[in-house]
């Protein structure tokens, strides 16, 4: 309501906030009553995109799925570790208690992992997909992935309800996927972006005013005491805020958090459930 100020109570300035904690909210906790949906896990070890990779992926169903009614879709990246329900993000909870709530309609989670190479010297293949500046990741998942998905549930072809949330790296792929297909991805939740690590730097400072607007909202959170955040080079912190500040000065329906704490996932993990409501509401 307009005119109403919320008064908080003083709190002294922390000089170190480096190892801040976010307690988690309900949202992120199994609720008795609330019913549980369906985890089904899933291999894939043939991509042409990522030739040689190997992953697992996730499918959450909610106990209020029906065939008749296709659901909205989530893709969460990292995704074994947006799923664990004894970590930071909690995702199949979340989506459970929101969903039962009618807070967020009903709601398809993919989490999926990046791929890792056999006999590589460095197998994991996660910065290869997430860092890049270019179209591989997204067609990946158009492609490979998602197609698996609607061969077995009703997903809505309609992208204000697709959404793509990721962390660090995956934050930085979650904004490029979007960024690239809008015409698929239109929600987009990245948290402590990995900008400064894009191969050939961060393009989107200079990028995003110089191009006509995009159908995208975006919920960002950054870390007050993120990598390198008083340097002069390689500053997350700061690369993220130019970012929000690109974004700001062109238009666009975002928002930032900025949490106090390091590069630690749990700040956004705690925030999924208010980011969720405000994108798919």
């Amino acid at each position: 309501m307009p005119g109403v100020t919320t008064e908080v109570p003083f709190r002294p300035l922390v000089v170190d906030q480096t190892d801040v904690r976010y307690a988690h909210g309900p949202d992120s906790r199994r609720r008795v009553g609330v019913p549980v949906g369906e985890t089904v896990e899933f291999g894939w070890d043939d991509s042409w995109v990522y030739p040689g990779t190997s992953r697992k992926f996730w499918v959450h169903v909610p106990a209020q799925y029906d065939r008749a009614q296709p659901a909205a879709l989530v893709v969460f990246l990292d995704g074994q570790w947006y799923l664990d329900p004894d970590g930071e993000v909690r995702g199949a909870i979340v989506l459970d208690n929101l969903i039962h709530s009618g807070d967020i309609p009903v709601t398809i989670g993919l989490f999926v992992d990046p791929g890792v190479l056999a006999d590589a010297q460095n197998p994991k293949n996660r910065n290869v997909e997430y860092d890049a500046f270019d179209d591989r990741l997204v067609t990946f998942l158009l492609t490979e992935i998602i197609p698996q998905v609607a061969q077995r549930y009703a997903i809505t072809e309609d992208p204000e309800r697709w959404g793509i949330c990721g962390g660090s790296s995956g934050g930085n792929g979650a904004f490029t996927a979007a960024w690239l297909r809008p015409d698929k991805f239109r929600r987009v939740i990245c948290c402590l972006s990995s900008f400064v690590q894009m191969p050939g730097g961060n393009p989107y400072p200079e990028l995003i005013p110089s191009v006509p607007r995009k159908p995208l909202r975006i919920f960002m959170q950054a870390g007050h005491r993120d990598l390198q955040w008083n340097e002069p080079e390689h500053n997350w912190l700061a690369s993220n805020l130019r970012v929000a500040a690109a974004l700001a000065e062109a238009g666009y329906d975002f928002r930032l958090a900025l949490g106090d704490g390091g590069h630690s996932p749990n700040h956004g993990g705690v925030l999924l459930p208010d980011a969720l409501r405000w994108l798919l509401a």
